[in-house]
């Protein structure tokens, strides 16, 4: 299922156990400092973000699943290890004998609470890793996705979201079951100024 749950004013909600994201807006999170925001408002660092999520990579191997020069990939690497949304590994020896760090996504992005300034930002850096995902796939029906248009007053927009939230907040704490296979989950809502 592919959908977006932001509110109104575009807030970003994001994540999944598998996916690296922007989590909802709740007061028992912590604000997002200046340096973490700008980190993870970029399409490039929140797609490395995914590809570490549930496996510690090289730079050399996100390098090659973004297909992107490995020294542009490393200052974002290590823009995401600054700001502790990755972490380094154990060292490790690959290709004739070469010194190797893999990092793993911390899952941090979900812990944070985003301020209101930055979310047209991290919308736009949101869009453009679901596009840049989704036309990747070979096969367009690979995508299960639903459109509604709603009418909810404001009691009934906060209810759709507490309970969506709850599922995400769910979702993060499930550990992957036998066979599991990767997904991502993108979610969003708007307003529909077409119909007003």
């Amino acid at each position: 299922m592919r959908l977006s749950i932001p509110n109104q004013l575009g807030k970003v909600n994001r994540s999944c156990r598998y996916d690296e994201g922007v989590a909802y807006e709740r007061d028992d999170k912590q604000l997002a400092t200046e340096a973490e925001v700008k980190a993870v408002a970029s399409a490039v660092r929140l797609r490395i973000l995914r590809l570490c999520c549930d496996r510690a990579l090289t730079n050399k191997e996100i390098a090659e699943k973004l297909e992107a020069n490995p020294a542009t990939v490393l200052h974002h690497v290590r823009t995401l290890v600054a700001t502790g949304f990755l972490a380094a590994q154990e060292e490790r020896s690959g290709a004739r004998g070469a010194r190797e760090i893999p990092y793993l996504a911390t899952r941090k992005t979900w812990r944070l609470r985003w301020g209101e300034e930055h979310w047209p930002d991290l919308t736009g850096a949101m869009l453009q890793v679901f596009q840049a995902e989704v036309a990747r796939l070979d096969d367009p029906a690979q995508v299960d996705t639903s459109r509604l248009g709603l009418r909810l007053n404001e009691e009934q927009y906060e209810d759709f979201q507490r309970r969506l939230h709850s599922l995400l907040d769910y979702l993060t704490e499930q550990e992957p079951g036998p066979g599991a296979k990767p997904y991502s989950l993108f979610v969003a809502i708007h307003p529909d100024v077409d119909r007003q």
